[in-house]
C-alpha cells in the first residue's frame, strides 16, 4: 500500500483493445478539436469585430465560447495522446491540475447557461426595462460570480480526493483524471469523498438548472400570450439556440452521472464522457453560428471587409 507521497504518476489507459482502430479515431478526434477550436474563435473574433453584436446575449456567447475552448482544451490533448501512443503517463501533480480545471470549466458552464437563459427571460419577458436590468455591470456580475462560482467549487473535492491514500496499482481506466475511475485506485473507503461530491455536484448543477428550466418556463408562456404567429416565432428564434445547448449539455452529463458508478461498464463510460468532452463542444458554436442569423451577417460582413482590404 502507498499513500499520496510515494505515488509519482498514474497511467491513463485510454481507449485498449482498439485493434488498429486508434488511428482512425486519432483522426476523427482531432478533426473534432479542430472544429471546435476554429468555431468558437471565429464566434470570439466576430463579437468582437461587430459593433451589431455588443449586446448582452453576445457578451454571454462571448464568454460561453471562451469557456468552451479552455473546457475541451483541459481533455483533448491528452485523449488524442493515448489514442496515438497508447497508454499515457500523467504526473500526480497533472492529473490533480487535469482534474481541477475539467471540474471548474464544467461548473462555469453550468453556471453559465443559467445566465444566459436570465438574460433571455428579461429580454423576451420585460423587454421594455430590458436595457435598464440587463446592463453592462449586471453582465459583468454575472459572468465573474459564474467563472469565481466554477474555480471555488471543485477545490473541496480536489483537495479530499488526492489526500487519499492510493494503493500500489496506478492505472486508470479512463481517458483523463476523472473522479470515478480515481477514486478506483484509493486503498481506503472513499465514501466521505463521495458524498461530499455528490452534495456538491447536486448544488452546482440543479441549481442553475432549475433556474434555466424556470426561466424556459416564463419564456414559454410569455411567447404562448403573444397574438401573432409571427411574433411567436420570433421570439422564439432568439433563445432556440441556448435552448439546445442547454439540452445537450445536461443531457449528456445527466447521461453519465446519474447511473451509479458500480453499474457503469468503463467502455460506456468513456463512450459518454466522449459525448460532453468531445462531441458537445463541437457542436454548440455550429448551432450558435448556423442557426443565428446576427452571427451569420455579422460573418458575411467581416469576411467582405477581410476581402475589400485584401484587395486594396
Amino acid at each position: 500500500m502507498g499513500n499520496l507521497t510515494t505515488i509519482k504518476e498514474f497511467l491513463l489507459l485510454g481507449f485498449g483493445g482498439l485493434h488498429g482502430l486508434q488511428f482512425v479515431l486519432f483522426g476523427i478526434f482531432l478533426g473534432i478539436y479542430i472544429v471546435t477550436l476554429a468555431g468558437n474563435i471565429l464566434i470570439l473574433t466576430v463579437i468582437s469585430f461587430d459593433r451589431s453584436l455588443q449586446t448582452p446575449m453576445y457578451f454571454f456567447l462571448s464568454n460561453f465560447s471562451f469557456l468552451e475552448i479552455w473546457y475541451t482544451t483541459s481533455i483533448a490533448p491528452k485523449m488524442l495522446k493515448t489514442l496515438f501512443l497508447g497508454p499515457e503517463p500523467i504526473s500526480f501533480a497533472g492529473c490533480i491540475a487535469q482534474f481541477y480545471f475539467f471540474g471548474s470549466m464544467a461548473v462555469v458552464e453550468c453556471f453559465m447557461l443559467a445566465a444566459m437563459s436570465y438574460d433571455r427571460y428579461l429580454a423576451i419577458c420585460s423587454p421594455l426595462r430590458y436595457p435598464v436590468l440587463m446592463n453592462l455591470q449586471t453582465c459583468i456580475l454575472l459572468a465573474a460570480v459564474s467563472w469565481l462560482g466554477g474555480f471555488l467549487t471543485p477545490v473541496v473535492t480536489v483537495t479530499m480526493t488526492f489526500q487519499l491514500p492510493f494503493c500500489e496499482a496506478y492505472e486508470i481506466d479512463h481517458f483523463f483524471c476523472d473522479l470515478a475511475p480515481v477514486l478506483k485506485l484509493a486503498c481506503s473507503d472513499p465514501e466521505t469523498v463521495e458524498k461530499t461530491t455528490f452534495l456538491l455536484a447536486s448544488f452546482v448543477t440543479m441549481v442553475p438548472f432549475l433556474l434555466t428550466v424556470a426561466s424556459y418556463i416564463r419564456i414559454v408562456a410569455a411567447v404562448l400570450r403573444i397574438p401573432s404567429a409571427g411574433g411567436k416565432q420570433l421570439a422564439f428564434s432568439t433563445c432556440s439556440s441556448h435552448l439546445i445547448v442547454v439540452t445537450l449539455y445536461y443531457g449528456t452529463l445527466g447521461t453519465v452521472y446519474a447511473i451509479p458508478t458500480a453499474t457503469q461498464a468503463a467502455v460506456l463510460n468513456k463512450l459518454f464522457s466522449l459525448l460532453y468532452t468531445v462531441v458537445t463542444p463541437m457542436i454548440n458554436p455550429i448551432v450558435y453560428s448556423l442557426r443565428n442569423k446576427d452571427v451569420k451577417k455579422a460573418l458575411r460582413r467581416l469576411m467582405s471587409r477581410g476581402a475589400y482590404v485584401k484587395g486594396t
